[in-house]
């Protein structure tokens, strides 16, 4: 009889905090069909616990996560305050006579938010200093970057890369112009393409708004190279800390790509090339020993399917940002709130890890991923990573198994005892 009560007393004493997570988890997965390759990791990284954890060296598709290794690798060797800038420059040493006698040149030095209200804004300060006149011509330079301005340059036999515009040093409005046109009744359409020669594109403009503020160029605006002797006029920047926050929260991928490329100049010193910034990337992780699993990162976005790295390296990554007061901040500041912003504005809602997950999505062909930082119940915080690989249903339903499963983890407590 003894026996008997001890055992019904075992039935009704609940499971421990971890073990009823990790249950809650299994009952989740359960519902993915067979053929689905995936893998979690799932830890705290004060206690050094594991929660969950499947196949995580397996090497899988990243996706947009690819954009935390970009955002991390940037903040880590450059800083937050970094500032990713626009210049004029000319040789004339004297400006005061009203007059910049030679070339005006325009250079690129990665702030691919610059817009032609901030060229505009430069055109004006120029004026406000008194110069009214351009002997020689306007030079576009994008040289801090290399010139393969698109993604198959760089990706060769790229299977369905997404287009995106030109990937340059010097930007003007995501390298697009926007053309309109009237239709019948009245009606305005309007279409965006692509710039082909983004320095000269920039360089051209330029002399446009020059013009507008009354500063007249005697020259032409080309295409050229920023002598090294030169007197700085006008500087439009974007701190680094700023940017991330677009790259990561909405998943802007022209944005990452040129952040790929500015890790590549500022690493090499030579220019911003895909292999510089592979090579920055690279020796980045191997430097603080986070692991890749014998994979690589190709893009700055996630775009390609040949970015392949296992949700060990992912959540090694997010332990060692973590880890670093210097950025760690101003990082999560970048990362998308579940239920409130950000590609996770509508996830995670009405539930425990709503406002409390912190994270970064891709969603590719076959692919859906998420990582992050989650907030739980008691305030403990928890590291996430979950890739899926699938042929079958849609990614909405695999959002919805990620969402589960960090719901199910916000319920997690550290239990010593485990």
């Amino acid at each position: 009889m003894k026996k008997i009560i001890i055992f019904l007393l075992l039935l009704i004493i609940p499971l421990t905090a971890g073990e009823t997570v990790k249950a809650r988890i299994a009952s989740v997965l359960a519902k993915l069909p067979s053929e689905v390759r995936y893998s979690i990791l799932i830890i705290n990284p004060l206690s050094s616990d594991t929660i969950y954890s499947h196949n995580i060296s397996q090497l899988m598709t990243p996706a947009s996560v690819t954009k935390l290794y970009t955002t991390i690798t940037a903040l880590s060797i450059m800083g937050p305050n970094h500032p990713l800038s626009v210049k004029l420059f000319c040789e004339d040493k004297n400006t005061v006579n009203g007059a910049i006698e030679g070339n005006l040149y325009i250079k690129g030095f990665g702030n691919s938010l610059f817009t032609t209200e901030d060229l505009r804004g430069m055109a004006a300060e120029l004026h406000a200093k008194g110069i009214r006149h351009v002997s020689g011509s306007i030079i576009g330079d994008d040289s801090y970057f290399d010139d393969e301005y698109s993604r198959r340059d760089w990706i060769d036999e790229e299977p369905g890369a997404s287009g995106i515009p030109p990937v340059s040093a010097l930007v003007l409005d995501r390298n697009q112009r926007v053309t309109t046109r009237k239709g019948r009744r009245g009606r305005v359409f309007s279409s965006r393409s692509s710039v082909v020669n983004p320095s000269l594109y920039v360089a051209q403009r330029l002399r446009e708004e020059l013009k507008s503020a009354g500063i007249y160029v005697s020259g032409d605006a080309v295409a050229g190279i920023t002598p090294k002797t030169v007197t700085e006029l006008a500087d439009k920047s974007v701190l680094l800390k700023d940017l991330i926050k677009i790259v990561n929260k909405r998943s802007d991928n022209f944005l990452a790509e040129c952040l790929f490329k500015t890790i590549g100049a500022f690493n090499s010193k030579i220019e911003g090339s895909a292999f510089y910034a592979s090579q920055g990337e690279k020796e980045f992780l191997n430097r603080n020993d986070i692991v890749l699993d014998g994979g690589e990162i190709v893009d700055g976005s996630g775009l390609s399917h040949f970015n392949r790295t296992s949700v060990r390296g992912i959540v090694n990554l997010l332990e060692y940002a973590y880890s670093n007061l210097a950025y760690f901040d101003d990082f999560v500041k970048s990362l998308s709130i579940s239920g409130e912003d950000g590609t996770l504005r509508a996830r995670m809602y009405n539930s425990l890890a709503a406002e409390h997950f912190f994270g970064k999505t891709g969603t590719l062909n076959g692919v859906s991923t998420i990582a992050g930082f989650l907030k739980c119940a008691n305030g403990d915080e928890l590291i996430i990573g979950i890739m899926t690989e699938f042929g079958s249903r849609g990614p909405r339903f695999y959002r919805a198994i990620q969402d589960q499963i960090i719901e199910a983890a916000a319920g997690y407590k550290f239990d010593p005892e485990q």
